[in-house]
Protein backbone atom coordinates (compact mmCIF):
# COMPACT_ATOMS: atom_id res chain seq x y z
CA UNK A 1 0.00 0.00 0.00
CA UNK A 2 1.46 3.34 -1.08
CA UNK A 3 1.73 6.01 1.53
CA UNK A 4 0.98 9.60 0.58
CA UNK A 5 4.20 11.54 0.04
CA UNK A 6 4.58 14.88 1.82
CA UNK A 7 4.43 17.93 -0.43
CA UNK A 8 7.82 19.14 -1.53
CA UNK A 9 8.63 22.85 -1.21
CA UNK A 10 8.79 24.82 -4.43
CA UNK A 11 12.47 25.44 -5.05
CA UNK A 12 11.67 28.31 -7.35
CA UNK A 13 10.16 30.30 -4.50
CA UNK A 14 11.88 29.22 -1.32
CA UNK A 15 14.40 26.65 -0.17
CA UNK A 16 11.95 25.07 2.30
CA UNK A 17 13.29 26.98 5.28
CA UNK A 18 11.55 30.25 4.68
CA UNK A 19 14.54 31.72 2.85
CA UNK A 20 14.30 33.09 -0.72
CA UNK A 21 15.88 31.00 -3.47
CA UNK A 22 18.96 32.19 -5.30
CA UNK A 23 16.88 33.62 -8.15
CA UNK A 24 14.51 35.49 -5.83
CA UNK A 25 17.40 36.82 -3.78
CA UNK A 26 19.06 38.25 -6.90
CA UNK A 27 15.83 40.01 -7.86
CA UNK A 28 15.41 41.43 -4.34
CA UNK A 29 19.01 42.51 -3.88
CA UNK A 30 20.12 43.51 -7.38
CA UNK A 31 16.84 44.12 -9.21
CA UNK A 32 17.85 41.68 -11.95
CA UNK A 33 17.97 37.95 -12.52
CA UNK A 34 21.38 37.72 -14.16
CA UNK A 35 24.65 38.70 -12.58
CA UNK A 36 27.95 38.81 -14.53
CA UNK A 37 29.08 35.25 -13.83
CA UNK A 38 25.69 33.89 -15.04
CA UNK A 39 25.44 35.95 -18.23
CA UNK A 40 25.81 33.11 -20.74
CA UNK A 41 23.55 34.18 -23.59
CA UNK A 42 25.18 37.56 -24.30
CA UNK A 43 28.68 38.97 -24.48
CA UNK A 44 27.41 42.33 -23.19
CA UNK A 45 26.49 43.06 -19.58
CA UNK A 46 24.11 45.88 -18.64
CA UNK A 47 24.75 47.72 -15.37
CA UNK A 48 22.04 50.06 -14.09
CA UNK A 49 22.74 53.10 -11.90
CA UNK A 50 19.36 54.22 -10.57
CA UNK A 51 17.89 56.34 -7.79
CA UNK A 52 20.33 57.69 -5.23
CA UNK A 53 23.90 56.44 -5.01
CA UNK A 54 24.30 55.18 -1.46
CA UNK A 55 27.54 55.79 0.41
CA UNK A 56 28.71 54.69 3.85
CA UNK A 57 25.40 55.66 5.46
CA UNK A 58 22.35 53.51 4.69
CA UNK A 59 19.45 55.49 3.23
CA UNK A 60 15.81 55.06 4.34
CA UNK A 61 14.05 51.99 2.89
CA UNK A 62 11.63 54.06 0.80
CA UNK A 63 14.55 55.49 -1.24
CA UNK A 64 15.52 53.77 -4.47
CA UNK A 65 19.27 53.34 -4.24
CA UNK A 66 22.34 52.04 -6.01
CA UNK A 67 24.57 50.45 -3.39
CA UNK A 68 28.29 50.51 -4.06
CA UNK A 69 28.75 47.20 -2.22
CA UNK A 70 26.61 45.65 -4.98
CA UNK A 71 28.13 47.49 -7.94
CA UNK A 72 31.83 47.09 -7.12
CA UNK A 73 31.77 43.24 -6.94
CA UNK A 74 29.83 43.19 -10.23
CA UNK A 75 32.52 45.29 -11.90
CA UNK A 76 35.24 42.95 -10.60
CA UNK A 77 33.26 39.96 -11.94
CA UNK A 78 32.80 41.67 -15.32
CA UNK A 79 36.55 42.26 -15.61
CA UNK A 80 37.33 38.61 -14.73
CA UNK A 81 34.63 36.92 -16.83
CA UNK A 82 36.05 36.11 -20.30
CA UNK A 83 32.53 35.65 -21.72
CA UNK A 84 31.68 39.31 -21.10
CA UNK A 85 33.28 41.43 -23.81
CA UNK A 86 31.60 44.77 -23.18
CA UNK A 87 29.67 46.79 -20.59
CA UNK A 88 26.68 49.12 -21.08
CA UNK A 89 25.95 51.45 -18.15
CA UNK A 90 22.39 52.81 -18.01
CA UNK A 91 21.92 55.85 -15.76
CA UNK A 92 18.80 57.41 -14.30
CA UNK A 93 20.11 58.81 -11.02
CA UNK A 94 19.74 61.91 -8.87
CA UNK A 95 23.35 61.57 -7.66
CA UNK A 96 24.34 60.84 -4.09
CA UNK A 97 27.51 60.11 -2.14
CA UNK A 98 30.58 61.70 -3.76
CA UNK A 99 33.17 59.11 -2.71
CA UNK A 100 30.95 56.15 -3.61
CA UNK A 101 30.19 57.72 -6.99
CA UNK A 102 33.85 58.42 -7.68
CA UNK A 103 34.79 54.87 -6.66
CA UNK A 104 32.30 53.44 -9.18
CA UNK A 105 33.52 55.91 -11.83
CA UNK A 106 37.17 54.98 -11.33
CA UNK A 107 36.40 51.26 -11.52
CA UNK A 108 34.44 51.64 -14.77
CA UNK A 109 37.19 53.83 -16.26
CA UNK A 110 39.86 51.25 -15.35
CA UNK A 111 38.10 48.26 -16.98
CA UNK A 112 40.08 46.70 -19.81
CA UNK A 113 36.87 45.93 -21.72
CA UNK A 114 34.92 48.41 -23.91
CA UNK A 115 32.30 50.45 -22.05
CA UNK A 116 29.40 52.65 -23.19
CA UNK A 117 27.07 54.72 -21.01
CA UNK A 118 23.61 56.07 -21.76
CA UNK A 119 21.82 58.69 -19.65
CA UNK A 120 18.04 58.21 -19.67
CA UNK A 121 15.89 60.59 -17.65
CA UNK A 122 18.68 62.09 -15.59
CA UNK A 123 22.32 61.72 -14.66
CA UNK A 124 22.63 64.38 -11.99
CA UNK A 125 25.36 65.44 -9.57
CA UNK A 126 27.83 62.58 -8.99
CA UNK A 127 26.08 60.73 -11.82
CA UNK A 128 28.01 63.00 -14.21
CA UNK A 129 31.43 61.37 -13.49
CA UNK A 130 29.88 57.91 -13.86
CA UNK A 131 28.38 58.86 -17.23
CA UNK A 132 31.69 60.17 -18.61
CA UNK A 133 33.79 57.30 -17.18
CA UNK A 134 32.94 55.05 -20.14
CA UNK A 135 34.75 54.91 -23.48
CA UNK A 136 31.74 56.49 -25.18
CA UNK A 137 28.70 58.21 -23.69
CA UNK A 138 25.17 58.84 -24.95
CA UNK A 139 22.34 60.95 -23.56
CA UNK A 140 18.67 60.97 -24.52
CA UNK A 141 17.54 64.28 -26.01
CA UNK A 142 15.05 64.73 -23.13
CA UNK A 143 17.46 63.68 -20.38
CA UNK A 144 19.14 66.21 -18.08
CA UNK A 145 22.34 66.49 -16.04
CA UNK A 146 22.60 68.80 -13.03
CA UNK A 147 26.08 70.20 -12.42
CA UNK A 148 26.54 71.88 -9.04
CA UNK A 149 29.19 72.33 -6.32
CA UNK A 150 29.83 69.61 -3.75
CA UNK A 151 27.56 69.91 -0.70
CA UNK A 152 27.38 68.40 2.78
CA UNK A 153 24.24 67.58 4.72
CA UNK A 154 23.90 67.15 8.48
CA UNK A 155 26.24 68.41 11.16
CA UNK A 156 29.19 70.38 9.78
CA UNK A 157 32.14 71.57 11.88
CA UNK A 158 32.57 75.23 11.00
CA UNK A 159 36.35 75.41 10.71
CA UNK A 160 38.54 76.35 7.72
CA UNK A 161 39.73 72.74 7.36
CA UNK A 162 36.16 71.61 6.59
CA UNK A 163 35.89 74.00 3.66
CA UNK A 164 39.35 73.06 2.44
CA UNK A 165 38.29 69.41 2.47
CA UNK A 166 35.16 70.27 0.48
CA UNK A 167 37.22 72.22 -2.03
CA UNK A 168 39.66 69.32 -2.50
CA UNK A 169 36.78 66.87 -2.94
CA UNK A 170 35.27 69.17 -5.54
CA UNK A 171 38.57 69.35 -7.40
CA UNK A 172 38.63 65.54 -7.57
CA UNK A 173 35.24 65.59 -9.31
CA UNK A 174 36.24 68.38 -11.70
CA UNK A 175 39.53 66.65 -12.53
CA UNK A 176 37.86 63.31 -13.28
CA UNK A 177 35.13 64.80 -15.47
CA UNK A 178 37.49 66.96 -17.53
CA UNK A 179 39.92 64.04 -17.95
CA UNK A 180 37.26 61.66 -19.27
CA UNK A 181 35.24 64.05 -21.45
CA UNK A 182 35.80 66.82 -23.99
CA UNK A 183 34.71 69.69 -21.75
CA UNK A 184 37.36 72.10 -20.49
CA UNK A 185 37.92 72.72 -16.79
CA UNK A 186 36.96 76.37 -17.19
CA UNK A 187 33.70 75.55 -18.98
CA UNK A 188 32.78 72.88 -16.42
CA UNK A 189 33.39 75.24 -13.50
CA UNK A 190 31.34 77.94 -15.23
CA UNK A 191 28.42 75.51 -15.35
CA UNK A 192 29.04 74.44 -11.75
CA UNK A 193 29.03 77.96 -10.31
CA UNK A 194 26.49 79.61 -12.61
CA UNK A 195 23.87 81.69 -10.80
CA UNK A 196 20.17 81.82 -11.57
CA UNK A 197 19.85 78.48 -13.37
CA UNK A 198 18.71 76.64 -10.26
CA UNK A 199 16.16 78.09 -7.87
CA UNK A 200 17.86 79.71 -4.83
CA UNK A 201 21.03 77.86 -5.69
CA UNK A 202 24.06 77.78 -7.96
CA UNK A 203 24.64 75.28 -10.72
CA UNK A 204 23.30 74.39 -14.14
CA UNK A 205 20.69 71.95 -15.42
CA UNK A 206 22.02 70.77 -18.80
CA UNK A 207 19.60 69.13 -21.26
CA UNK A 208 20.68 66.41 -23.72
CA UNK A 209 21.67 68.50 -26.76
CA UNK A 210 23.45 71.07 -24.58
CA UNK A 211 25.45 68.32 -22.84
CA UNK A 212 26.77 67.21 -26.23
CA UNK A 213 27.44 70.79 -27.34
CA UNK A 214 29.49 71.47 -24.19
CA UNK A 215 31.53 68.32 -24.85
CA UNK A 216 30.36 66.66 -21.64
CA UNK A 217 28.66 63.77 -23.47
CA UNK A 218 29.75 62.27 -26.80
CA UNK A 219 26.40 61.93 -28.58
CA UNK A 220 22.60 61.89 -28.55
CA UNK A 221 21.10 58.43 -28.44
CA UNK A 222 19.34 55.74 -26.48
CA UNK A 223 19.81 52.08 -25.69
CA UNK A 224 19.84 51.07 -29.38
CA UNK A 225 22.69 53.47 -30.10
CA UNK A 226 24.55 52.20 -27.03
CA UNK A 227 24.27 48.54 -28.12
CA UNK A 228 25.44 49.34 -31.65
CA UNK A 229 28.39 51.33 -30.28
CA UNK A 230 29.47 48.68 -27.79
CA UNK A 231 29.42 46.02 -30.54
CA UNK A 232 31.55 48.32 -32.68
CA UNK A 233 34.05 48.86 -29.84
CA UNK A 234 34.17 45.11 -29.11
CA UNK A 235 35.00 44.41 -32.77
CA UNK A 236 37.72 47.07 -32.77
CA UNK A 237 39.25 45.56 -29.61
CA UNK A 238 39.19 42.07 -31.14
CA UNK A 239 41.01 43.31 -34.24
CA UNK A 240 43.55 45.13 -32.06
CA UNK A 241 44.16 42.03 -29.93
CA UNK A 242 44.60 39.89 -33.07
CA UNK A 243 47.25 42.27 -34.39
CA UNK A 244 49.08 42.13 -31.07
CA UNK A 245 48.91 38.34 -31.05
CA UNK A 246 46.69 38.14 -27.96
CA UNK A 247 44.04 36.16 -29.85
CA UNK A 248 45.05 33.12 -31.89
Amino acid sequence: MNEEQPAQPNKNDEDGKGKPSGLMEKIQQLGQTNVPQLSQDSNIHCLTIIGQIEGHMQLPPQNKTTKYEHVIPQLVAIEQNPKIEGLVVVLNTVGGDVEAGLAISEMIASLSKPTVSVVLGGGHSIGVPIAVSCDFSYIASTATMTIHPVRLTGLVIGVPQTFEYLDKMQERVVSFVTKHSNISEEAFKDLMFAKGNLTRDIGTNVVGDDAVEYGLIDGIGGIGSAIRKINELIEIKKQSDEKEGLIQ
